[in-house]
């Protein structure tokens, strides 16, 4: 007869953990093991695991610690665990998430099933016509500061589960193995790259921020979207006076916000006049401010209004860059639609939600370089600028949907001209 496990944790929950996190990919850890890797010996190590998990014998290994570019050129560092240590992740997010989710507030939208980032706009985007302000929140290194004691105290609020108990404070104490391959000790902070991480980042916001919202200031909306925040208010006194008392809740949470990026937002449209030194504010890639608008389909006014942010632009244009069309000669215009068009459809899903117009020139730009991939590819185009840029025109008129933006930025494809 088998010896019994300490935790009754079932082999299918960690078949279906590690086909979540086939799906979403992602890089090795400080092991080195692929995704194919492991699923080259996939029933051994699956089993591995599992045995692991349900003896209590499992312990994660250091998260490698790389850093990945921001849209404002800054780096955002990431912690990725290994193959393994994710798939045992997801074992646990699959056991706490339906513990977490009813209790959740209505106006957290980030890394939540069913809500998405766009839900958070459309509805920053309704509130911001009915408040005139906004106190635009930004947490310093939210990912790094959460604090331990207060992260399990909420855990074992709304769990009792042993190994998931045991687990997460495992965790939550791996150190951090760096680039140069020196393993460095951490005192807070879930790793933003973690399975669980988003998950446990909630929580803590949900108490430190939803509830005492809810319970000290129940008439101010607000959308959170993890640690960003927008909070709409009535008056710049109210959002001021908001300002004060989160940095004291932040701060008896362990919390800090940060001086420069939170900002008290007026919200000027046409019905809203006067000076103020902060009348816009980015929030999820997107840039809300006055824009010129049409309503009742004939008066042009400004409405509050959020479209694609200059730092998500900025992004766009650099990842158009590597991609280096112009040096694919050796490939079939067909194979460079089908090589970008994915990216760009994401983009225009996106980006696109609100305002869709100020993507065009953006987008525009991979015209560009399509039309000096035609000249490097054939000689008849070389020398002629204007020749290369009529084969275009003739090219998009016959093909209006060969790239995933030349509808959006240029009609149906009857016409020359954007419209």
């Amino acid at each position: 007869m088998a010896e019994a496990k300490p935790f009754d944790i079932p082999k299918r929950e960690v078949w279906e953990a590690f086909k979540h996190v086939k799906a979403k990919r992602g890089a090795a850890g400080v092991d080195g093991q692929t995704i194919a890797d492991f699923e080259a010996d996939l029933s051994n190590n699956l089993y591995k695991l599992w045995n692991r998990l349900s003896s209590g014998s499992y312990f994660p290994l250091p998260v490698l610690r790389v850093n990945i570019p921001k849209a404002d050129g800054g780096t955002r560092p990431l912690g990725i665990p290994t193959v393994a240590d994710r798939i045992a992740q997801e074992v646990a997010r699959r056991d706490l998430e339906p513990r977490l989710e009813p209790v959740f507030h209505a106006d957290s939208y980030g890394y939540r099933p069913g809500k998405s980032a766009v839900d958070a706009l459309r509805q920053t985007r309704q509130r911001c016509w009915r408040y005139d302000w906004v106190l635009d929140i930004d947490v310093k290194g939210y990912f790094d500061s959460i604090d331990w004691e207060l992260l399990l105290k909420a855990v074992r609020h709304h769990t009792d589960c042993p190994w998931v108990l045991l687990y997460i404070e495992r965790w939550l104490k791996v150190p951090v193995q760096m680039e140069d391959g020196s393993v460095v000790a951490r005192g807070s902070g879930t790793p933003q790259g973690g399975v669980i991480s988003p998950l446990l980042a909630n929580l803590f916001l949900h108490y430190a921020f939803d509830m005492w919202m809810t319970r000290t200031y129940p008439q101010i909306l607000f959308e959170r979207y993890a640690d960003d925040v927008i909070c709409h208010c009535k008056s710049a006194e109210e959002a001021q006076a908001l300002w004060s008392a989160l940095a004291d809740r932040f701060a008896a949470c362990k919390l800090v916000l940060h001086p420069e990026k939170t900002k008290i937002v007026y919200c000027k449209d046409k019905n809203r006049r006067g000076d103020h030194p902060n009348c816009s504010f980015d929030f999820l890639g997107f840039t809300f401010r006055a824009r010129k608008t049409i309503w009742l389909g004939h008066i042009y006014a400004h409405g509050f209004l959020p479209a694609a942010s200059r730092k998500a632009l900025k992004a766009i244009s650099r990842t158009i860059r590597r991609w280096t069309l112009h040096l694919r000669s050796d490939k079939a215009l067909q194979d460079l639609a089908t090589l970008v068009n994915r990216t760009i459809r994401g983009w225009i899903a996106y980006y696109g939600s609100f305002y869709r117009t100020e993507l065009r020139p953006t987008l525009k730009r991979i015209d560009l370089y399509v039309i000096r991939w035609a000249r490097r590819k054939f000689k008849r185009l070389r020398r002629k600028t204007k020749g290369a840029r009529d084969w275009f025109d003739r090219l998009r008129r016959a093909n209006p949907t060969l790239f995933a933006h030349w509808q959006l930025c240029h009609g149906n494809g009857r016409t020359s001209g954007a419209v």
